[in-house]
């Protein structure tokens, strides 16, 4: 069986919630979750308009409507908007300047280095638990190169779990 990605691991709830949340939140982003569930259900966009925000989401996450950038996007506005309190212990302990948990985009690549990242994934594991450890695989599937040896020192805190 595959790992599923960090945005599929979430519950169907809060996948849900977080659809609604990007549905309600943009005229844009309600177009373009309409455009993407009208190509993958059937049904016209001119039908999906009148539906109700949470009505949307609840189909767009019945018939996996999102797209790989689309979960990326969704986790984004999770981490960044919804519930920043993960990024912001992991920002605060690496030392990356931001704003409530949003960085600056004049910020260069690597954000941190090695030795920040190592110090700030632990404490973001053990204050939020599983949920940190989901945003700790989102950096090291989507960001790498902004966080050096990020995905080594998640792995390892992987495996420590497990033992």
């Amino acid at each position: 069986m595959s790992t599923p990605t960090p945005y599929r691991s979430l519950s169907t709830e809060r996948r849900i919630a977080l659809v609604t949340h990007a549905v309600k939140s943009s005229r844009e982003g309600r177009a373009l979750w309409l455009q993407r569930l009208a190509a993958r259900s059937g049904f016209r966009v001119v039908t999906l308009q009148t539906w109700s925000p949470d009505r949307i989401a609840k189909e767009i996450v019945r018939t996996n409507a999102e797209t790989a950038s689309g979960e990326l996007d969704l986790l984004h506005l999770l981490y960044v908007e919804v519930e920043p309190a993960i990024q912001i212990t992991f920002l605060d302990v690496a030392g990356v300047p931001h704003q409530n948990g949003a960085m600056d985009d004049g910020l260069e690549v690597p954000y941190a280095d090695a030795a920040a990242v190592r110090r700030a994934a632990p404490v973001v594991k053990s204050q939020h638990g599983e949920d940190g450890m989901r945003y700790l695989r989102t950096l090291a599937r989507y960001s790498p190169d902004g966080w050096p040896g990020i995905a080594e020192v998640t792995a390892e805190l992987e495996d420590s779990s497990v033992s």
